[in-house]
């Protein structure tokens, strides 16, 4: 029995593999899930139990678990070229057309791709890129980075001092100096007695304006976001906010970053998330569904504003000192763009905009439960918020509740992710109304049980 146990996967991972996102020592104790294939928006555990996969893994698993074509332009890509990279002019023809063609999605113009390998990365490099603008012009003290407050853009260390939650930072001496976080635009949350909406939204840029003017306009270089805040507890932006929000980038002369990672590539019912709110952004940056999350990729687009100082500084100094060797790679260019085909073959976009609409309808009707504070989102990405019982808050600390209720789901075989109180649900672009009513089914029969709990 002893043998059995150690020769274990459980037993193995716990021996051997260290996990992020994860208490180290209650994962000693407790061992992992272990998933073992996908069909759908649905993963199965190495027992064979089912899940239906409400977060589509980390945001991303945009065309489900078993795309074929996605494997197969994998496969087709090895066999031709495994590997190429993109430094000292070299290029091959998958990451061309995909540059071509993110191009030509862009919701606003843009100039050049450059290509990395994940979210954090693009959005390091980026700041890297801002402050080599800066430096380019003429400007060596435009170098500070606004944020916002529970800001989601990576966790490398630079992408981690953009993010604007405490545990990012906690331990790891972050942020570093030189990036600020401005006020979260989550009306429910932070808005005040009698205050609207816009009246919130106005609140928000007058708050980064201030901010601007005590740092001085001439060391703040850019201001970075989320279309709809994702990891953060799906903030979705306040009436008129990013129009107030750009009127004040645009009078102090601040580049506009936009964080597609969550929201690109049809997550909110358009193509970016900076449609689905009249953005233009200067920087955009795309990770996740890119590839439906099949292989690591990302990449961020830069317009003429942000390409031609850097491009005249590398001229100057005789090179561009940064790059990564998976960057641009062949395989993942490959799947990216066989993802994008599936995409607008199948009008997935247009399937993130109706079956989401179903989905906040059938979430909206939970508003009356007992546990349900506020019910937010767009497109398939969406979040419940829980409240503790009327006259009993004091008995919850904070994430208590969705603490539970993410056990009580995964007992009944629905998978999301609490952000402390906040229940996300980001599923699959491919899901129907009918699993939609299945997802939502069990969402409740978890809201009753643990009310029945309490």
């Amino acid at each position: 029995m002893t043998d059995i146990l150690l020769n274990s996967p459980e037993a193995r991972d716990t021996a051997f593999h260290f996990h992020g996102y994860t208490n180290a020592r209650e994962h000693e104790q407790n061992g992992p899930m272990i998933m073992d294939c996908g069909k759908g928006i649905r993963v199965f555990d190495n027992t064979g139990k089912s899940y239906i996969e409400a977060m589509a893994g980390l945001w991303s698993v945009a065309l489900g678990f078993d795309e074929v074509r996605l494997a197969d332009a994998a496969y087709a890509q090895m066999r031709k070229l495994p590997f190429y990279h993109s430094f000292s002019h070299k290029s091959h023809g998958p990451v061309i057309d995909l540059a071509e063609k993110l191009i030509s999605l862009a919701p606003a113009p843009m100039s050049k791709v450059f290509f990395t390998n994940s979210g954090s990365e693009a959005n390091d490099t980026i700041i890297k890129m801002v402050w080599y603008r800066s430096n380019a012009m003429g400007k060596p003290e435009k170098k500070k980075i606004i944020s916002r407050l529970r800001g989601y853009h990576g966790v490398t260390a630079l992408s981690a001092s953009l993010t604007g939650l405490p545990n990012n930072h906690r331990s790891f001496d972050l942020p570093f100096e030189g990036i600020k976080h401005t006020t979260c635009p989550h009306f429910w949350r932070n808005g005040t007695d009698g205050e609207t909406e816009e009246q919130f939204a106005t609140r928000c840029a007058e708050d980064l304006d201030t901010m601007i003017q005590q740092e001085g306009p001439d060391t703040v270089a850019a201001f970075i976001a989320e279309p709809i805040m994702g990891a953060g507890g799906v903030v979705v932006p306040p009436a008129t906010y990013w129009e107030k929000i750009q009127a004040v980038l645009s009078r102090y002369d601040i580049l506009l970053i936009a964080d597609e990672v969550i929201c690109g590539f049809g997550r909110t019912g358009q193509m970016f998330g900076s449609q689905t709110y009249d953005i233009q952004p200067d920087i955009i940056t795309m990770s996740k569904q890119i590839t439906s999350s099949y292989i690591p990729f990302s990449a961020f687009m830069i317009n003429d504003r942000v390409y031609e100082p850097v491009a005249d500084e590398s001229n100057r100094i005789g090179v561009l000192g940064h790059g990564f060797t998976g960057g641009a790679h062949p395989v993942g260019a490959a799947v990216a763009l066989e993802t994008i085909k599936i995409i607008e073959e199948r009008d997935l976009v247009a399937n993130a905009a109706e079956t989401g609409a179903y989905m906040m309808d059938k979430l909206n009707t939970l508003k009356g439960h007992a546990l349900v504070g506020e019910v937010r989102g767009k497109g398939l990405l969406a979040a419940v918020e829980m409240v503790a019982p009327q006259g009993r808050e004091a008995e919850f600390g904070a994430g208590t509740l969705g603490g539970r209720m993410n056990v009580i789901m995964t007992e009944k075989g629905l998978i999301s992710r609490n952000m402390i109180d906040a229940l996300a649900f980001c599923p699959p672009l491919i899901i129907t109304p009918a699993e939609v009513d299945e997802m939502v089914d069990i969402l409740t029969a978890s809201l009753d049980q643990l009310a029945a709990e309490l």
